[in-house]
């Protein structure tokens, strides 16, 4: 029986683990999840995997998980970023070690993790594996596609439908009458604090679903992000999705728009061919302006230029409520734009990236 361990650093890896995991567990492999214990999300992430059947064990940091990879020794370990270099040694032990990049954004680290020697790495799309390939030479890349949105172009799969049909509208709360945003900032540059506390009123034509990263929820020094998301909270119109939900995935479904900042989450709604509003916009920390910018500058990668091609963009948080509405009035404007960036950044919608990369692991258990 083939032994995949996943290695899960931080709780949003789950989306992109979970639909390649239950491919596998379809394959009767033995599954764990190895957890780095993190106190503010360790409950959601042990209910997520109870409630998925899986087996985990919680280690303490990554020396402890090494030691625990060199004693049980799988035939491969899934790695959502790069390990520490001494990470090797497993290799050295004859463990195999696979890399799915949890998000498919435009910062600089997308590429440069791929520094780290892994057996593969499973990339999305052909625009990507050329630039990674050009890069790395030497390493080896299989274009499979983005897992986690394979619950969203899966339908008649049971194994994966279910991940992206837990909610309906009514169940939020929310008008089943009414176009639905979902807006979904980022951490850091984040949108949040440039809008008004009543802004969830100027809306009121809409639902809005908010799920904020749950580093705005856990860390300290976003504090007054959460005192943002605690008053649009209390409006009629707005579901505040909460620490324990760790996907977008049931949100993208039920959405007709998306406000984002230049994250992840524009290419993955932008591939179901809906609208998308670029809140081009941030409350930036002191560190990262003026004669700092240059940071900044060095946490996005130039593929961030993508976003003017598919999104509305709005520079001023006044400018949303209009480009929403022209967005649903004309949501198929940018459609063929959508759909070639969806190939080259997100590669194929078919629904069957997981599968692609099960048969590729269990093809190659050495």
């Amino acid at each position: 029986m083939a032994a995949i361990y996943f290695d899960i650093l931080h709780l949003y890896y789950l989306p992109q683990f979970l639909p390649v995991a239950r491919k596998l567990r379809a394959a009767k492999c033995d599954l764990l999840f190895v957890v780095h214990n993190e106190p503010q999300t360790a409950s959601v992430t042990h209910k997520a995997l109870n409630d998925e059947g899986f087996s985990f064990q919680v280690v303490e940091n990554a020396d402890q998980a090494k030691a625990l990879y060199l004693d049980k020794k799988p035939n491969w370990v899934i790695f959502g970023n790069a390990p520490c270099s001494s990470y090797t040694e497993l290799q050295s032990e004859g463990l195999k070690l696979a890399y799915m990049q949890h998000g498919i954004g435009p910062k600089a680290c997308y590429y440069v993790t791929s520094e780290f020697p892994f057996d593969v790495r499973f990339v999305e799309g052909p625009k990507r594996l050329q630039r990674l390939s050009e890069m790395f030479p030497n390493r080896r890349f299989e274009d499979v596609g983005y897992a986690k949105l394979d619950p969203l172009f899966c339908e008649g799969d049971s194994e994966l439908v279910s991940l992206a049909n837990a909610v309906d509208l009514a169940s939020l709360g929310l008008d089943p009458k009414k176009s639905t945003i979902l807006y979904a900032p980022t951490f850091f540059p984040s949108s949040i604090e440039c809008f008004s506390d009543d802004w969830p009123s100027e809306m009121s034509a809409y639902n809005i679903i908010i799920k904020p990263h749950f580093f705005s929820y856990t860390k300290k020094k976003y504090h007054k992000q959460r005192d943002k998301l605690d008053a649009w909270a209390t409006h009629s119109n707005v579901y505040m999705g909460p620490i324990d939900c760790y996907s977008l995935l049931p949100f993208m479904g039920l959405a007709d728009i998306m406000l984002s900042e230049a994250s992840s989450t524009v290419f993955e709604f932008a591939a179901l061919d809906k609208p998308v509003v670029w809140c081009d916009f941030y409350k930036v920390r002191w560190t990262y302006r003026g004669i700092f910018k240059s940071r900044l500058t060095k946490r996005m990668d130039p593929d961030m230029s993508i976003f003017h091609d598919i999104c509305e963009r709005a520079t001023d948080p006044k400018q949303v409520a209009q480009l929403v509405a022209q967005s649903l009035a004309s949501p198929s404007i940018k459609s063929a734009q959508r759909k070639a960036v969806t190939l080259d950044m997100a590669g194929k919608t078919d629904g069957k990236c997981s599968s692609r990369i099960r048969d590729y692991l269990l093809v190659n258990l050495g």
